[in-house]
């Protein structure tokens, strides 16, 4: 871990001689916020992911996602300080290379590319069961539609892409916002509700939440916002990216905080009993407060939320393989087709590279990958955090960057929570993700750091370097 960073030598026979591949700059902060929102995908979060909360947590859920929120500000700041000072497309792994060490930004890279790759597809295969006021369709045939989509899209100029995702997210938080409303106007109880820890057990009677149980809930928390990140991925096509990352990502925590937990807290206050918010059917609480053309309404905007999100997923992974092409992690022939640029700037070999393959997830069965991805996010938020206690050393101390407050306390502070909540998590799930991170180890032993000055060279673009 400790094996430090090397330049890029000009001599080498791998390197180039008009040094890395660039991508364009094209974006600024609305464009990259509405990108990044898009990402969190606020909706399909609070459609898809919220109602598992809502069955193991209760009542406890909005507490949950709000502590949840509370530590994400402390990531938030980690993200943009390292985010302005290491802008690249390879984001954490750029950021944690470049500070704690190749091996850890090595493993903080596997740990990224196991949650962009799983995310999309599982919800994805979401898309059916609100699509089903319309047509019935097999969710896996629907989720495999829904990444083929997000491919295609994928291959466009970014600058289109923000256009149709903001219009996608215009509907979405449309949506939120009417769940919101019918919630609160229907309030079955008190606002003492949301800390009153009840949910329905097995057997039908009411059970306590524990708090243990709202720890371990906070991995998926964590989760729920976790697309503010995405900002860090597109810092190479962000225009004056030592300003408008830490912007993004800043702007984009709180906006997406506020259209999850405000919708959460009305479905709380409003189920018509503890048996019906622990169900999670959010769909039909909106058609028991209005009617079935208003549920059908908000059904249809959770679809279009859902391949909005796995339009930018598609983006943002594609991003990440090929930052990870460019400063060559994997053998040449693989290095070389996976950097390439297409007509309109984006990677096109990496974009197919990753939606494809998703679109096959969707035939498999993904049950536990909420848990894994949940045990993966914590890691690599805790490796970014050891990253940020690392960063105001050496000649980092110097260079323009956006500055976190309370530092060094807020890195430690989150490194010491993180660490908890791992350890708090099911060992299954534990031991999936140490065992592809151990994988992942093994080939860093193997082939990277035998070959650390042709292979691992995580660069920043040169106009970025000042």
């Amino acid at each position: 871990m400790t094996d430090t960073l090397r330049p890029v030598d000009p001599a080498v026979p791998e390197a180039t001689d008009t040094g890395p591949t660039k991508l364009k700059r094209s974006i600024g902060v609305v464009g990259g916020t509405l990108l990044t929102l898009s990402c969190v995908t606020p909706a399909s979060t609070l459609f898809v992911v919220v109602p598992d909360l809502f069955g193991s947590l209760g009542t406890a859920t909005a507490l949950t996602i709000a502590i949840g929120s509370l530590l994400c500000i402390a990531v938030a700041f980690c993200y943009s300080e390292l985010g302005t000072l290491i802008p690249s497309a390879g984001g954490e792994y750029a950021m944690v290379s470049t500070l704690a060490g190749r091996l850890a930004g090595w493993l903080v890279f596997v740990l990224s590319l196991l949650v962009v790759m799983i995310v999309p597809p599982v919800i994805a295969m979401g898309t059916a069961d609100y699509l089903a006021p319309v047509v019935h369709l097999n969710p896996s045939v629907a989720g495999a539609g829904v990444m083929l989509l997000a491919t295609l899209a994928g291959l466009l100029d970014l600058r289109a892409n923000a256009w149709i995702t903001g219009i996608f997210l215009v509907l979405e938080v449309i949506a939120a916002a009417v769940v919101a409303v019918l919630g609160f106007a229907h309030s079955e109880r008190g606002v003492g509700s949301l800390v009153s820890m009840q949910v329905t057990g097995t057997n039908g009677h009411t059970d306590m939440v524990t708090a243990m149980l709202v720890v371990s809930g906070l991995a998926i928390a964590l989760f729920v916002t976790q697309g503010f990140s995405t900002a860090v991925y597109l810092s190479e096509e962000l225009e004056h990216p030592r300003r408008n990352v830490a912007r993004t990502v800043l702007a984009t925590l709180a906006i997406s905080s506020v259209i999850i937990l405000v919708p959460v807290v009305a479905i709380t206050l409003g189920a018509s009993d503890l048996s019906a918010l622990t169900g999670g059917d959010i769909s039909g609480m909106v058609s028991a407060w209005s009617n079935s053309a208003v549920g059908t309404f908000v059904s249809l905007c959770v679809a279009l939320a859902i391949i909005n999100a796995g339009i930018v997923m598609v983006i943002q992974n594609s991003r990440v393989l090929f930052a990870s092409a460019r400063d060559k992690a994997w053998p040449e022939p693989v290095n070389n087709v996976f950097s390439k640029l297409g007509r309109f700037g984006s990677p096109w070999v990496a974009t197919l590279a990753v939606g494809v393959p998703g679109a096959l997830l969707c035939f498999v069965n993904l049950d536990t990958l909420y848990g894994v991805t949940g045990v993966s996010v914590t890691g690599m938020y805790l490796l970014v955090a050891v990253a940020a206690l690392l960063a105001r050393r050496g000649s980092h101390k110097h260079t323009p960057a956006w500055r976190m407050p309370l530092w060094p306390a807020m890195p430690v502070l989150l490194i010491a929570v993180l660490a908890y909540i791992l350890s708090r998590q099911e060992v299954g799930y534990l031991l999936w993700t140490g065992g592809i991170t151990a994988a992942a180890t093994v080939y860093w032993a193997v082939y990277l750091r035998p070959r650390k000055d042709t292979r691992w060279l995580v660069s920043l673009p040169e106009d970025e370097r000042a």
